[in-house]
């Protein structure tokens, strides 16, 4: 499954990038990265987090990171039960999941 999200992900950077017309190498050199990161993420095959944003910001859709990492909101009774206790620190060894 993580595979199939990278490869969607890489097809989509790639159509982007022939969208705008733009070879692999001319959008290495614009975003500050290596040409094989730019032929890694196209293929889904991953490279780091900070990689994929430069390679975003080159391609002018730094806003596709909001989609990734939407604002987190709360409802206004968790509001009213923040305000009276101190912030949580850490998640408690029950409620965490992969343990």
């Amino acid at each position: 499954m993580t595979n199939d999200i990278a490869a969607q992900l890489g097809a989509q950077l790639r159509q982007l990038r022939l969208l705008q017309n733009i070879d692999q190498r001319a959008l290495a050199a614009r975003a500050g990265v290596a040409w094989n990161v730019i032929k890694r993420l196209e293929a889904g095959t991953g490279s780091t987090v900070e990689s994929l944003i430069k390679v975003l910001r080159a391609l002018g859709r730094e806003d596709w990171l909001n989609t990734l990492a939407p604002a987190v909101s709360i409802s206004p009774l968790q509001l009213a039960a923040a305000r009276t206790k101190t912030p949580r620190q850490r998640a408690s060894r029950r409620g965490r999941r992969g343990v």
